[in-house]
């Protein structure tokens, strides 16, 4: 049997046609990669079913985050061990019998002729061989056209799962957003759909992006307060320290909670940075600030912390084996060799003690930076700038707004979006969300009448917020058309949470994105062609081309 692998999700998908050796471009395994289609391929046969079951009211919350965990945890750089992997898949197939059995009880099982992701059955011990069936994988789906069209709603979808989990582990949760996600992956195996059809469900799956987002917003002010401006310690102090990584703030919380009269720190690392805008958490003396940079950066990074590390969610990379005995891993993400916390009990909390007695036998932080770093700019302390920023524009004082938000990564290319930034005319402000802010978060671009060059909403997942802003700048200015709006979107990607934000982009009306340092691998000419000509999207140049384009 081939052991090899199939994957154009993310970025670095090799030759921008997709990784297809015995390991990916971001180290994950060419076993695993199978695993997580099986893994997908599974979760359509519980989507199949659990349709079925609401339809009947025989749906239950566990299905939801089943659903979830499954999607998450086949994000790029978030599980790369196999055998968690096939943990989810027994789930999987369990539910996906138990429903089988639970409707067939009631008499609601719809008579037709299930695929194979419905039907198939099999033992751990042959999940291998079986995830490289050809029916199982990507390239199952012939046509690049349609395949191109299926793979940007199952990207989607894992975004959609990543926000939805978060928010759910913050007890907030709406059933026709996991409806719609059923819904929506069932829909990639269908062969009736049209190409038209497919455009449809992508537009559809950014409508229910938008909706996530919202949701999880709402979970994490409601629980911790609005963002506020606030300035971010970057330096180290003397005792052993707990460093996280990742995007879950209910994990935060927690290890903040338990940690406290321990003596141990905690810092926040590449996209839990914003955390530290947060009111609740900064009650907390023992939160130093933030320690490093984009995850990329990792290797020479937790080398140098010293204590451990605890990933929340994805942006793994595989380690040096001088402090691999230090990582720690919880929720979606995993990697062999790596303790994993288990998940909280329900109505329970996270066991953090094991990392808080591992920090306390470890050295203090090795200094990299000292200094500050300005951020918080979420759309509720924004809008309460919002007379300022108003009359800055209105006075000429700001002429244009660059979103510069999504993701980064380690290609030498993306060294595009500092030097863009560093070019960009004093008179312009840059709006960003997600790790892409690294590249020039730390630059001194100075300030236009005290409002920051630099405006950072927080995390990737807060890219609402920047929608949010231009929603209002619309009204404010009594505008008929978002893109009428003095604004430029030049974004980088990378993983699957910025193909849903891209999406939710899309559904919102905004038009002429810059997309880089690539443009997806997966999607096909064609497709690539609908979103230049529909909503003008397309590839950075050179800074001095782009700056071109966008100011003329």
């Amino acid at each position: 049997m081939s052991n090899e692998m199939f994957c154009h999700q993310c970025q670095e998908a090799a030759g921008n046609v997709g990784c297809s050796a015995k390991a990916g471009a971001c180290g994950k395994p060419s076993d695993v990669s199978n695993l997580q289609d099986l893994l997908i391929y599974t979760l359509k046969g519980v989507a199949e079913l659990n349709l079925q079951a609401r339809k009947a009211g025989l749906n239950r919350d566990k299905t939801d985050r089943l659903m979830m965990d499954g999607l998450f945890s086949t994000i790029t750089n978030a599980n790369f061990d196999g055998e968690a992997i096939k943990d989810r898949i027994e789930k999987a197939l369990e539910k996906r019998e138990e429903l089988k059995a639970l409707l067939k009880e009631e008499g609601k099982l719809e008579n037709k002729d299930y695929k194979g992701f419905v039907t198939w059955t099999g033992e751990r011990k042959n999940f291998e061989e079986k995830s490289e069936d050809k029916e199982v994988g990507i390239l199952a789906t012939e046509n690049e056209d349609v395949r191109s069209l299926r793979s940007l709603v199952i990207f989607g979808l894992k975004g959609m799962a990543a926000y939805g989990e978060h928010a759910l582990n913050l007890n907030m949760h709406k059933t026709e957003i996991s409806e719609f996600m059923e819904r929506a992956l069932v829909s990639t195996e269908d062969d009736t759909l049209t190409a038209d059809d497919l455009v449809a469900l992508v537009l559809e799956t950014g409508k229910y992006g938008v909706d996530v987002m919202a949701l999880l917003d709402e979970a994490h002010t409601s629980n911790y307060g609005n963002p506020e401006i606030t300035e971010v310690e970057i330096g180290v102090r003397n005792n052993p320290g707990i460093l996280v990584s990742g995007h879950d703030l209910k994990d935060f919380e927690e290890l903040l909670e338990q940690t406290a009269g321990t003596g141990v720190d905690v810092y926040t690392h590449s996209e839990m940075l914003p955390a530290n805008y947060y009111p609740a958490f900064k009650k907390h003396d023992h939160f130093v600030g933030n320690y490093g940079n984009a995850w990329w950066k990792q290797k020479e990074e937790f080398e140098s912390f010293n204590g451990p590390v605890l990933f929340t969610t994805n942006c793994i990379v595989p380690p040096k084996a001088s402090y691999s005995d230090r990582i720690y891993t919880t929720g979606a993400s995993g990697y062999p060799g790596f303790k994993h916390i288990p998940n909280r009990a329900e109505g329970g909390k996270k066991d953090f003690s094991e990392v808080i007695e591992h920090a306390k036998n470890t050295k203090a932080p090795t200094g990299i930076e000292e200094g500050k770093i300005v951020g918080g700019f979420a759309h509720n302390q924004v809008l309460e700038l919002a007379d300022k920023v108003v009359d800055a524009v209105k006075s000429g004082a700001i002429k244009q707004f660059f979103v510069m938000a999504g993701c980064d990564g380690r290609m030498k290319d993306r060294n595009y979006y500092t030097d863009f930034a560093q070019e960009l005319p004093k008179d312009t402000v840059i709006l960003t969300a997600g790790c892409a802010k690294y590249r020039y978060n730390k630059l001194d671009l100075g300030d236009i009448g005290g409002i920051p060059r630099v405006l950072d909403a927080g995390q990737c997942n807060d890219s609402y917020s920047l929608a949010v802003i231009a929603m209002k700048l619309k009204e404010v200015f009594e505008l008929n058309d978002i893109n009428e709006l003095p604004i430029s979107y030049n974004i980088a990607w990378y993983e699957q949470k910025a193909v849903i934000v891209l999406l939710a982009l899309l559904h919102l009306g905004v038009k002429n994105i810059k997309l880089g340092p690539t443009l997806p691998a997966f999607l096909s000419p064609n497709v690539a062609k609908v979103l230049v000509e529909t909503f003008g999207i397309n590839g950075i140049q050179t800074v001095e081309e782009d700056m071109e384009q966008f100011l003329g």
